[in-house]
């Protein structure tokens, strides 16, 4: 039963995801920041690098970086103008255009995966093992499943989390 005030078990929970978050965020922003690209920018270059070399459409790419379109175009052009991403017409209809990374947007790519993977082991992953990431990623999977409607939603939260 839904009640006004989290339980103890809850409060913890979230503000733990919180905090967590907020300090991983912090740190990959920070360590990212000497390269000159903003974590909106890594996003997008990401997403990019991780499609290949013929890229994303536009639409897609802004989606996928949870952006609105006005603000993911302003942050197009901004990468474009730097020289790290190009738009192409789209091969599959020839109406829409797709976002590339340049050869530059690629080298710095791979200078930010480096830095932010090494943050990551650093600040996250050597701190859990196996066993714990299985859980997350179940959590995670959980969470966006319930998302798009595809869970029940129930969420099967633990016996012990004294409600109060």
């Amino acid at each position: 039963m839904a009640t006004d005030k989290l339980g103890e078990l809850e409060d913890r929970a979230w503000r733990g995801f919180l905090v967590t978050h907020d300090r991983i965020w912090r740190a990959i922003e920070a360590g990212i920041a000497p390269l000159n690209v903003s974590m909106a920018e890594y996003s997008v270059l990401a997403l990019l690098g991780e499609a290949g070399r013929d890229g994303m459409r536009m639409s897609e790419l802004a989606e996928g970086a949870l952006m609105t379109s006005g603000g993911f175009t302003r942050l197009a052009d901004r990468l474009q103008r730097r020289g790290l991403i190009e738009r192409r017409r789209s091969a599959g209809d020839g109406r829409g255009f797709n976002a590339v990374l340049t050869r530059e947007g690629r080298a710095l790519l791979r200078k930010a995966w480096r830095r932010q993977h090494s943050d990551l082991r650093a600040l996250f992953f050597d701190r859990l093992d196996g066993e714990h990431l299985r859980a997350l990623t179940e959590v995670w999977a959980r969470l966006a499943a319930d998302e798009d409607g595809d869970g029940d939603g129930d969420g099967d939260r633990a016996a012990d989390e004294g409600s109060s």
